[in-house]
């Protein structure tokens, strides 16, 4: 059995939607391993979209409060979020994070 029969390549619908159906099943098939890395190599993310998991957190916010009360708070809440994220990936504890933030000494990225 080939990969393209494997993935239904050849059982789309026809029209538009069909050859956009066998279109994602061509480069599917072209780029396998690609696509399936993360299933051998743990240090590959699922997914290739970082901002959309930084985004999450504020999408969750909205649906439990009903959104954000004022832009400034918005603003605060987006600004909040992004050091966090930052210093989560240059592994830094976000409660040293956050210390170090209300304490005056916040993390800064060195520069080159």
């Amino acid at each position: 059995m080939t990969h393209a029969a494997r993935i239904g390549a050849t059982e789309s619908p026809p029209g538009t939607v069909g050859a956009k159906h066998r279109a994602l099943a061509r480069r599917i098939t072209s780029r396998i391993d690609d696509y399936l890395r993360f299933a051998v190599d743990p240090q590959t993310p699922f997914d290739n979209n970082p901002a959309e998991r930084e985004i999450r957190m504020a999408k969750l916010r909205q649906k439990v409060s009903g959104g954000m009360r004022t832009f400034i708070g918005a603003e605060h809440f987006a600004a909040l979020r992004s050091y966090l994220a930052t210093t989560a990936k240059h592994g830094i504890d976000g409660r040293d994070a956050l210390t170090r933030l209300t304490s005056g000494d916040p993390w800064l990225h060195a520069t080159t």
